[in-house]
């Protein structure tokens, strides 16, 4: 959600700018604009719309070496120009750019507006440059250090000043910031890719730190006003991991790419027939893990879905009681958390703003903290004890992929490994599990193989209004992240049921023509799961099945159906491989439907407001 970057060197400022900004479109945005600070003071161009209409109007800036950017993913006011970012103060000497929601707007504003301050805009981040007008004592550091002590909320600043040329002053609190360093330049960022191709030496900001960004070097200081010395962090991230590949977009290429992506998740984690994980990815010993009483897994969206087969997971191999919970909901909870906890946060990003207050909400109450996380520098790796790294690689596109099946893959690993701290796992059975996830990888790319049959189904769906997807047990919750990926994308309304709570109320919206995805993955549930597939045609519906052919020969099906198999795997594994067809349907859908399918209405990569 939003994006901010900025750049202090010899090159020509906006250009250089812009191209960063497009390295963020992954986060969401609807608006977007760039301000360059010269010998003749602040000059702006901003506008509602994608980054390609700004383009156009960047001849309109001076061929300055320094300047801010930032895309708008609208929380305060609707997208306009008038809203976009950035924004200035009453004399035009204070321009920002911000990440983040100002919760005390409504009495700031209605204080400045008394001081007879000209607000132009509705958000609530012009209001902070009238705040470092007021406050200004001709060091932009100090005077932004002491207008955030104003501020309640989450945010992310970089600010310029007409009086202090060759200077940008950033902050954070509850929002992402790096900056990245090169040689006689410096650059600031709100996620790594948008300054991947220039530099890969970064400095992460923590919360409620300052720092003065200048051509030759920075200067940080934290919240009480020490200077802090930090060592800047080395990136193996390849700047070509952002960009297509040949593919027409990144979420076709994400698919593509998790039979590697499983396979680094995997690698070197399981050896001698044993999921083996290192001191900093787990933490606890023998002991502790033989005391646990329960297992959190706090997550929002695609990877509250992985959580929820974690769930699974857990219970079953490692005999834990374990507990699935959106992250903006367990916060507000007043979770029970027994004496000997572990609370798994998932999030891909490491940024989404409520699984990190779910964090410190565990913490205050006593549980262990285990990070699932894609992203070494985030903010959730440096709030947990212990993380566990995806190594899914770069994921752009909104709607995610490999991150959903390299979280599940390193939730199979956790819990194989429990099981067997615990003694509920044999040796035997620990092979097994293992043997079934290290060829995880090579069942993912067979599924891929589905590729033209899927296309061709998505092009009898694309024009239907609703479609149904339904399972049982762990297929029910293959079905749950099928149906949020057909509606993320392609805008088409989609429901995830229970099989089994068909006839309890929602078999009333199955008519003539509805189409109804069904998922079968595990041998135990596939004749269950076919008797509602046929009460589900009993009523003119049309079914999608997808599952191991053993399950599939369980149902009948004609001509009007389609059967799309995958290779049978552990059926709580079932997941990493079910999925995949399920991620190509609603990709060919929404591709038929032409909808943008990378950065899909409304919607960002990176959640960083409740």
């Amino acid at each position: 959600m939003c994006g901010i970057v900025g750049y202090v060197g010899t090159k020509e400022a906006a250009p250089l700018i812009w191209d960063a900004l497009l390295r963020l479109e992954y986060r969401g945005y609807d608006s977007s604009g760039i301000a360059v600070l010269d010998g003749q003071g602040i000059s702006t161009v901003k506008c509602k719309g994608r980054l390609s209409d700004l383009k156009a109007r960047l001849r309109e800036l001076p061929a300055a070496t320094l300047g801010i950017g930032h895309t708008r993913w609208a929380t305060h006011g609707v997208p306009s120009d008038r809203n976009a970012h950035p924004h200035r103060d009453c004399t035009g000497n204070v321009v920002l750019v911000h990440n983040g929601i100002i919760e005390n707007h409504r009495e700031l504003r209605e204080r400045l507006l008394k001081r007879g301050h000209r607000i132009e805009s509705e958000t609530d981040t012009e209001l902070v440059a009238h705040l470092i007008e007021e406050e200004y004592d001709g060091n932009l550091a100090s005077t932004v250090a002491h207008v955030s002590r104003e501020l309640e909320g989450s945010m992310a600043f970089a600010v310029i000043h007409a009086s202090e040329p060759g200077k940008i002053v950033v902050y954070r609190d509850k929002n992402p910031l790096i900056i990245g360093l090169g040689d006689g330049e410096n650059f600031v960022a709100s996620d790594i890719p948008a300054i991947l191709p220039y530099t890969r030496k970064v400095i992460v900001l923590n919360d409620g730190e300052c720092a003065e960004v200048t051509r030759d070097g920075i200067l940080i200081k934290d919240y009480s006003g020490r200077i802090v010395h930090r060592e800047p962090v080395v990136l193996d991230a390849r700047a070509e991991a952002g960009e297509k590949g040949g593919y027409e977009h990144f979420m076709l290429k994400e698919i593509f790419e998790q039979p590697e992506a499983l396979s680094r998740a995997i690698s070197a984690r399981i050896r001698y027939d044993r999921v083996i994980l290192e001191e900093e990815e787990f933490g606890l010993s023998a002991d502790e893990v033989k005391c646990l009483d329960k297992v959190y897994l706090v997550a929002c969206g695609t990877a509250y879905h992985a959580g929820l087969v974690g769930k699974m997971l857990i219970e079953r191999l490692a005999g834990i009681p374990a507990e699935a919970v959106l992250a903006s909901e367990f916060r507000y909870a007043e979770p029970i958390i027994p004496r000997n906890t572990l609370c798994i946060l998932l999030s891909q990003s490491g940024e989404t703003l409520d699984t990190i207050a779910a964090a410190r909400e565990a913490k205050k109450r006593g549980a262990r903290l285990l990070a699932i996380t894609n992203s070494a520098l985030s903010s959730l790796a440096r709030e947990a004890d212990n993380v566990l790294y995806q190594r899914a690689g770069i994921e752009i596109a909104v709607a995610s992929t490999k991150a959903y099946t390299t979280q599940v893959v390193c939730l199979a690993l956790i819990s194989v490994y429990l099981g067997r701290l615990r003694g509920v796992l044999s040796p035997e059975t620990e092979r097994e599990l293992c043997a079934e996830l290290v060829s995880l990888p090579k069942k993912a790319e067979a599924a891929l193989g589905v590729k033209d049959e899927i296309e061709k189904i998505s092009s009898e769906l694309f024009d239907r209004k609703d479609i149904f997807f339904i399972g049982r047990g762990v297929d029910y919750l293959t079905a749950m992240e099928g149906q949020l990926k057909l509606k993320e994308i392609s805008y088409i309304h989609a429901e995830a049921y229970a099989a089994g709570e068909l006839k309890h109320g929602t078999l009333a919206l199955i008519e003539p023509g509805v189409t109804v995805v069904a998922v079968m993955n595990d041998p135990a549930l596939s004749q269950k799961t076919a008797s509602n597939i046929m009460e589900v045609k009993a009523r003119g519906g049309r079914i999608i099945a997808v599952g191991s052919e053993e399950c599939l020969l369980a149902v009948h099906l004609d001509g009007d159906d389609a059967r799309v198999p995958v290779p049978a795997t552990y059926p709580l594994f079932s997941p990493v491989v079910s999925m995949i067809p399920l991620q190509l349907l609603a990709y060919y859908v929404a591709k038929r439907k032409e909808t943008d399918i990378d950065k899909p209405k409304n919607l960002a990569k990176s959640v960083t407001v409740e």
